[in-house]
């Protein structure tokens, strides 16, 4: 039994012990930007066959099966899709990658073909019903979710979207088996549907933010709320819980992934805080530059931690960025991915607003490419490299 100190999540008194065989892969946030990023990198993922029931043996050794998928804000828009297609797709079985582009790429691309929000257009978006977090989980159920909850996700692989809890400010997990926050407690088998979800972890501060539920105090299972001062297991925690972004808490998705299994997979399309010549003085402009400031440097440690852990092998597993120069990989057989035209893709604005064709396709080719060259240095070299990008002619720039 141990607990990792310098892990990159934050260990409760409780959680010891040696994680599980088992891959767990983490989609970052990053609004359409990174919802077609991700995209790509599981188009790699299902050809390379890591999509799949399959047990994979890897440069480490033994990897075993995929067994979680954790996400965030506009990871969560493709994970939570590909959580609903999932039985359908059958990964791995004849024909799935055409069920998978029919499936999960079509529909996906077809919401990046459409404004939900864009920014500047939150006024308007405010005058009309519901809050624009309401807005934005109705868009999600008209053009990918239906009326779909979480009960139609698989048993296995465990689908987890994540967001944040603004009144106890822990991570709060939907899941088909339930959904928690530590402190306040565990909703069995929860109802709720999977395009209030995704929208509730996709709710970007402080625009789409934040998004607000209304739950019975008796829908929770007793004494599953936190210990002493911690446990919140009361309302108003319980019965109106007030959520924003999970990348608020957790912009890579893994602090769920990270406490249970040895092999994780993190794709990383988040933004990048750019320097200010000019600081704002006014309270609202500058307390917002002060949280942008706080959020990239707990985001840069998680990562620097997660590298350490691979370095010193307490995980095996790889990590990709939209930022990364693919180059630094050495992968034979990478696709062509100059960095100049990568770093253009790179600063996609994190929004919810259309996308030109083109753009989605290379920012799609890019995540395939670079998963690609990361999964195949340092987690599996057996896969033959890909004959070419899934758009050719989009290439990346």
């Amino acid at each position: 039994m141990r607990i990792e100190l310098d892990a990159p999540v934050e260990y409760l008194g409780t959680e010891a012990g040696e994680p599980a065989e088992g891959i767990a892969l983490c989609l970052s946030g990053g609004g359409y930007r990174a919802m077609l990023f991700h995209l790509g990198v599981l188009w790699r993922l299902a050809e390379m066959g890591y999509l799949s029931e399959e047990n994979h043996t890897g440069l480490d050794g033994t990897l075993g099966t995929l067994e979680r998928i954790s996400s965030v804000s506009g990871g969560s828009i493709t994970s939570a899709l590909m959580g609903l297609r999932w039985q359908q797709l059958r990964i791995g079985r004849p024909d799935s990658l055409t069920r998978f582009v029919r499936d999960v790429v079509t529909p996906i691309r077809g919401l990046a073909d459409k404004t939900i929000i864009a920014i500047g257009s939150g006024l308007r978006t405010m005058l009309l019903p519901g809050s624009i977090n309401d807005h934005v989980a109705k868009k999600y159920r008209k053009h990918l979710f239906g009326d779909a909850t979480l009960q139609h996700l698989p048993d296995h692989p465990r689908f987890v979207i994540n967001a944040t809890n603004l009144q106890s400010g822990a991570l709060w997990r939907f899941m088909k088996p339930y959904m928690r926050d530590w402190k306040v407690g565990k909703v069995e088998n929860p109802k709720i549907s999977i395009a209030r979800a995704v929208a509730a972890s996709s709710a970007f501060p402080p625009f789409l933010s934040p998004a607000r539920f209304k739950i019975a105090a008796s829908a929770y299972k007793p004494n599953t709320g936190g210990d002493g001062p911690d446990d919140l297991q009361r309302p108003p925690f319980t019965t109106r819980p007030v959520l924003s972004d999970g990348g608020v808490y957790d912009n890579l998705g893994l602090e769920t992934a990270w406490k249970r299994y040895k092999t994780i997979l993190v794709s990383d399309a988040g933004g990048q805080m750019q320097p200010q010549q000019k600081v704002a003085t006014g309270w609202a402009r500058q307390s917002y530059r002060v949280l942008s400031v706080i959020d990239h440097q707990v985001r840069s440690l998680r990562k620097r931690h997660l590298i350490n852990s691979y370095i010193k092998k307490r995980r095996s597993g790889a990590f990709w960025g939209i930022r990364t120069d693919i180059g630094d990989y050495r992968t034979p057989g990478a696709l062509p991915c100059p960095h100049d035209k990568t770093m253009a893709l790179a600063r996609t604005p994190t929004d919810l607003a259309k996308k030109d064709p083109v753009l989605q396709e290379r920012i799609i080719n890019w995540g395939y490419a670079v998963c690609d060259a990361a999964m195949r240095r340092y987690v599996d070299s057996a896969p033959l490299p890909p004959p070419g990008f899934p758009y050719p002619a989009s290439g990346v720039g």
